[in-house]
């Protein structure tokens, strides 16, 4: 059977899937090895494709936390992954595989494969955020995914925020930083009720309501749709995320915007091969 690779590239891991009728055959992962990175990571990723990869496959996809060429499938200046500066990656790939292999913003693939797999169906207008070890976005636009220059739409975690920049205080580095925890251990103890940890969470979601009004003020969405690791623990932090919002300029924008997470493991990974297609 005809099959394409759909291959989620994160700062922690690497998810890929052997894709057949719109859904995942065969899913492996691997540590990305980010600070090493360089050659490091490369040779994980090829190793990867090479464990799923079968006479049938006609195409890999690949999201990349960065901003990318798309014509040319050079990834630039991924802010995850040591020494990943410039990485001709689909010239290297296809030399190793031959056959085509597309590339795209790994945000842009969590959205795109929202849209095509995901609640995105219902919405020709909404943003795709991850959370997780980065904080990425991704833009649909009458049903399409935006097709920007450099695919740097959407990056609303570079954006500058409090001392720093939203991805401090929206990704993983806010739990590190604040509270020396992952923010998978800090869920685990709020969810046991320990104090701390539900405090912990509540200030989480401030941080993530003042994305979401930049997110609405920026795009206007008709949703916002998070995936990532971390989104995982919505039920977390939701409640002062939407207690936040309630100062909002326009209060209408708030009340129609609707907000929830991923029903799929891993809709990266089938972005990433939707971009095959």
């Amino acid at each position: 059977m005809e099959n394409v690779i759909g291959i989620d590239i994160g700062g922690t891991s690497i998810v890929g899937g052997r894709i057949e009728r719109d859904a995942i055959a065969e899913q492996l992962s691997d540590n990305t090895n980010a600070l090493e990175g360089g050659k490091k990571t490369l040779k994980i990723l090829i190793d990867l494709i090479r464990n799923l990869i079968t006479d049938k496959t006609t195409a890999i996809g690949i999201g990349v936390p960065s901003v990318i060429d798309r014509e040319k499938g050079i990834v630039y200046n991924v802010q995850n992954i040591k020494d990943w500066d410039e990485v001709h990656l689909k010239d290297i790939l296809e030399k190793e595989f031959n056959i085509p292999v597309f590339i795209d913003n790994d945000a842009n693939c969590f959205a795109y494969g929202e849209k095509i797999f995901g609640k995105g169906k219902e919405y020709d207008h909404f943003v795709g955020i991850t959370l997780g070890t980065g904080v990425g976005g991704g833009i649909i636009q009458n049903g399409h995914l935006l097709m920007d220059a450099n695919c740097g739409s959407g990056e609303f975690g570079e954006l500058p925020y409090l001392d720093s920049i939203l991805e401090k205080y929206c990704g993983s580095q806010f739990f590190t930083k604040t509270a020396n925890i992952s923010a998978h251990e800090a869920a685990i103890k709020a969810k046991k009720g320990n104090v701390e940890a539900i405090e912990l969470y509540n200030e989480y979601g401030k941080h993530i309501a003042a994305l979401v009004k930049i997110i609405i003020l920026i795009i206007d969405p008709q949703a916002v749709i998070f995936g990532g690791s971390i989104s995982q623990s919505f039920d977390l932090f939701k409640d002062s995320m939407y207690e936040s919002l309630q100062d909002f300029t326009y209060p209408n924008s708030v009340k129609r915007l609707k907000i929830f997470t991923s029903e799929h493991n891993n809709p990266g990974v089938l972005g990433a091969g939707a971009l095959c297609i």
